[in-house]
């Protein structure tokens, strides 16, 4: 399918790995420009040269931190005006709530809360008086469905998914959309440190615990992030523009709900 967004240009952060990766892997291979951001310069640089490299299109890597105005000015300095901004960044810690302080509160919601929403500002009037726009926030699976260890994670990431539902209406006939997509448990580093926490503290393996996980799903395995990457592109395509103000849930039918 031609996705018709071959020469736009998006904005898609934590990309030198994981889901943000497969993200810009995916609007690449249709065509779209990419500045890619993350805080290691190193990484980062390794993910654009290879992206620009296979896919022959423009790709610009700003190494920076997201939740701070210098780094978000960083950004949109390699990309005034985009078309598309995937909003990702990494979760806060797993951990027991009692044990978290003002200060780790504040860390969540500064990632995985406030950064998106002021990303979302400073280009959403842009897409706007273009007449087009995809924004898309990488949220979780525990939105709908919390898991306890992932407290900060839960009430953060629940935040923004408030904010977006009041806003998203706000573009959408002018062809500028909003969406989250949910993800469950994915083959990242991110689950690597969940099942790091989990094989410590039940006194298992790691592939144990990969295990003990990829039995109670109906899929029967962890997810792919390629086929996140994919469903991230579409819902930024062109062909996507009727749907906006959705939390779109990728995790193998683990949750079990009608809605």
């Amino acid at each position: 399918m031609d996705l018709g967004i071959k020469g736009r240009k998006a904005i898609v952060c934590a990309s030198s790995k994981g889901l943000g990766r497969a993200c810009a892997e995916h609007l690449a291979a249709a065509g779209v420009d990419l500045v890619l951001n993350a805080r290691t310069k190193g990484p980062l640089e390794d993910c654009a040269t290879e992206i620009r490299e296979r896919y022959g299109v423009k790709v610009t890597a700003v190494a920076a931190d997201v939740t701070t105005p210098e780094g978000q000015d960083d950004i949109f300095a390699a990309c005034p005006g985009p078309d598309i901004l995937v909003n990702n960044a990494a979760g806060p810690p797993a951990g027991d709530f009692r044990d978290w302080s003002r200060e780790d509160w504040h860390m969540a919601l500064d990632g995985n809360m406030l950064a998106p929403i002021e990303m979302i500002r400073r280009c959403f009037d842009g897409m706007i008086s273009r007449k087009f726009g995809r924004i898309v926030n990488i949220t979780s699976a525990a939105v709908k469905s919390p898991f306890r260890p992932l407290g900060l994670s839960n009430g953060a990431r629940a935040g923004l998914t408030g904010f977006v539902a009041g806003i998203a209406r706000d573009g959408v006939a002018n062809n500028v959309t909003i969406n989250n997509i949910l993800p469950g448990l994915f083959a990242t580093d991110r689950m690597t440190s969940l099942l790091d926490m989990i094989s410590t503290r039940d006194g298992i393996s790691e592939q144990e615990a990969i295990d003990m996980f990829a039995h109670s799903f109906p899929a029967g395995r962890l997810g792919d992030p390629d086929e996140f990457g994919v469903l991230c592109a579409f819902v930024c395509s062109a062909r996507a523009g009727y749907i906006t103000g959705q939390n779109l849930l990728i995790d193998g039918g683990d949750y079990p709900g009608t809605f």
